[in-house]
């Protein structure tokens, strides 16, 4: 019996490694769904779900996952959303404020500032945010030197470089030290006389440092290095690139990039190989069915298994929901209410309608899509999707039985959110009579920036479908 308490425990431990908990007061999401989401890659910025609570009464949630390194989650609910970094086995106390009421609204999200209690001097966002500070006082007083004192400028920033360097040698932490460098790779960006060239930047900071997948000011900084590099390619490298995707082949385009100094990193090659290909996707010098043949390949077999993660998620970025794509299958399904796929809309166009019933700005919109309906629901289907929640106040559950078409709770698991990208409510997408994608996102029935609205292509299509 002792031996198999053991194995238990054993076990027990083994499966809770790198346990993660946040314990959070947000007094403005009560009843509301709150979120944690992690980074698949820092190319794409594609996002996975990793932990899902509702807010109780007394304003708390807590939120428990795995992770086995340092990395970024972002905290959502009510369209807010904030960040934290967390370490293995870490446990954080934090406030998840509401929006600025003085912010303007942002329909694809608001960012709000994640407070934390009694955060440990040794936890790397108590580091981090400690450094930035240092960073940004020393901008504020001395950024106005660039243009006009520009040689103390840099005498000034080479001394405030070695007072961070002091002041960090002692530490252990790889990801406070790799996002301190690349903070100061991104301001040698800053144009002056004594900047480096591309060549040094590249010998200075990348040849060098191992590739930090997981460390966003890395990433951020190898991104925007190697942004657009086709026009950078001298013409002989270009041109054996171009011949390389008209052969969809990986291994010839990796021999290629090969001929590029800053690209002497077999693993950063591949890389920005994958980066590059979707950057490209778009343009009409390259034939998309090779880049897609590349990419797949690439999905599922690189030199290096990290970047398999990125071919694949910016494959999924580039190809979903593009218009003329055919839209992602889905299975619509809910209590005492007919269970819907893409096929039981053939005939009619699909507008559908991602929102949240409690949110204020949501409703405002509702009224306009009724009008809408009236006009239209001969021609096109409207239907409203919200995440399921047993706790609807009666506001919010009144506004979902006022609408006059289907509205489907659906869980926060269920495919459809991933598949059609809602990360911002509320969110539209029209899908054509055969199944394709019209726009995703789609515009709406409020006027956005350049004062158009969905009724205009409403319109065309009953004049169309009339015919």
């Amino acid at each position: 019996m002792r031996f198999s308490l053991l194995i238990l425990f054993f076990l027990f431990s083994f499966l809770s490694t790198g346990q993660v908990t946040i314990n959070g007061f947000a007094p403005a999401y009560v009843g509301k769904t709150i979120q944690a989401f992690r980074v698949l890659d820092f190319f794409s910025h594609k996002e996975e779900m990793v932990a899902s609570t509702t807010v109780k009464d007394d304003s708390t949630f807590t939120l428990y996952f795995n992770s086995d390194y340092t990395q970024k989650i972002i905290i959502k609910s009510n369209n807010n959303e904030g960040f934290l970094l967390v370490q293995p086995n870490a446990t954080y106390t934090i406030d998840l404020p509401e929006k600025d009421k003085y912010t303007p609204y942002r329909p694809d999200g608001n960012q709000v500032e994640i407070g934390f209690y009694n955060l440990d001097s040794t936890d790397i966002n108590y580091k981090i945010l400690g450094f930035q500070r240092w960073v940004d006082y020393f901008l504020g007083n001395n950024y106005h030197l660039k243009s006009t004192e520009p040689l103390e400028f840099t005498e000034n920033m080479d001394r405030f470089k070695l007072r961070v360097e002091k002041a960090y040698k002692s530490d252990s932490s790889t990801y406070l030290k790799t996002h301190i460098k690349f903070t100061f790779a991104s301001l040698d960006n800053i144009q002056t006389a004594a900047e480096r060239n591309r060549y040094e930047k590249h010998d200075f900071y990348i040849k060098y440092t191992p590739v930090q997948y997981h460390n966003e000011t890395y990433m951020q900084y190898i991104s925007d290095f190697y942004q657009k590099m086709m026009p950078r390619l001298p013409s002989k490298t270009n041109q054996a690139v171009y011949e390389a995707i008209l052969n969809s082949s990986p291994t010839l385009m990796m021999k290629a990039l090969g001929t590029e100094y800053t690209l002497i990193n077999l693993r950063i090659r591949e890389m920005i190989m994958i980066k590059t290909l979707s950057e490209i996707y778009y343009s009409d010098d390259y034939p998309q069915t090779n880049i897609i043949t590349i990419l797949d390949s690439l999905s599922n077999k690189c030199l290096f298994k990290e970047n398999e993660i990125i071919a694949q998620n910016l494959k999924s970025r580039i190809t979903a929901l593009v218009p003329g794509g055919q839209a992602p299958s889905f299975v619509l399904m809910a209590k005492e209410m007919e269970s819907k796929t893409i096929s039981s809309f053939s005939g009619k166009y699909i507008y559908f309608h991602f929102f949240d019933p409690e949110s204020e700005e949501s409703a405002k919109e509702l009224p306009l899509l009724v009008e809408m309906y009236s006009k239209y629901s001969s021609y096109i289907d409207f239907v409203s999707i919200v995440r399921e929640n047993s706790q609807f106040t009666e506001i919010a559950s009144k506004r979902i039985n006022d609408l006059p078409w289907d509205v489907y709770p659906i869980k926060s698991s269920n495919s459809i959110w991933k598949n059609y990208q809602v990360e911002s409510l509320p969110l539209y997408v029209l899908i054509d009579a055969q199944g394709y994608i019209v726009a995703s996102p789609a515009l709406g029935p409020k006027p956005n920036g350049q004062y158009q609205t969905i009724d205009r292509t409403f319109f065309y299509i009953k004049k169309a479908m009339e015919k």
